[in-house]
């Protein structure tokens, strides 16, 4: 567990995210989704392990359709306190831009998660306000000419009873606010931080 990636990356002099703990452990087995308006759109999927928010950065969101395998661009872990972190992060910053908490939860490991971690074939079950249901992490394999030290995954939806089809999939656009305190960006960008 190491936070210090994504320390180096901020001013917290200038930024209200949280530092964070190099000891804190919940043990609950939190995950949160974050919408991002940082220079593009995105959704952070993060998940706890190991004292830390291990993070993917999906630029697309994730859908509730199992065809749609979304890339998940494997980012710095995040601190534990970062689940309840809605605002906004100063221009100039890191990651400059709106935060919401898009949703919030907990996951279940199915099976071994630090070894299906450490393989690249991570499945869980998440148990949140908009997602549910069985899901999977697969890490890609990196192509040539590819940028070194990124790891691309692809979050995919596992059919079950939650998993959805055509404009019921795009949970993104069903439910676009926050899960946190019910408000839109645009609310959140004007609340400021």
């Amino acid at each position: 567990m190491t936070l210090e990636k994504y320390r180096q990356k901020r001013d917290f002099t200038r930024t209200s995210e949280p530092a964070g703990s190099d000891d804190e452990i919940s043990g609950k087995h939190i995950f949160v989704v974050q919408k991002h308006a940082a220079r593009h759109l995105h959704y952070d999927f993060r998940i706890e392990m190991d004292g830390v928010l291990k993070s993917w950065a999906v630029p697309k969101g994730p859908s509730l359709d199992p065809a749609a395998k979304r890339l998940a661009v494997h980012v710095e872990d995040h601190p534990l306190e970062y689940a309840e972190f809605e605002g906004t992060v100063p221009e100039g910053e890191y990651g400059g831009g709106t935060v919401m908490v898009w949703d919030r939860g907990f996951w279940e490991p199915l099976g071994d998660e630090r070894a299906g971690y450490a393989q690249g074939a991570l499945k869980f079950s998440l148990h949140g306000e908009k997602l549910r249901g069985s899901w999977a992490l697969v890490r890609m394999k990196n192509r040539p000419g590819s940028r070194e030290g990124r790891e691309n995954w692809l979050l995919i939806k596992e059919r079950d009873g939650e998993a959805k089809t055509g404009d019921d999939a795009e949970i993104t656009v069903q439910m676009p606010d926050s899960a946190l305190t019910g408000k839109t960006m645009e609310e959140i960008a004007a609340g400021g931080n």
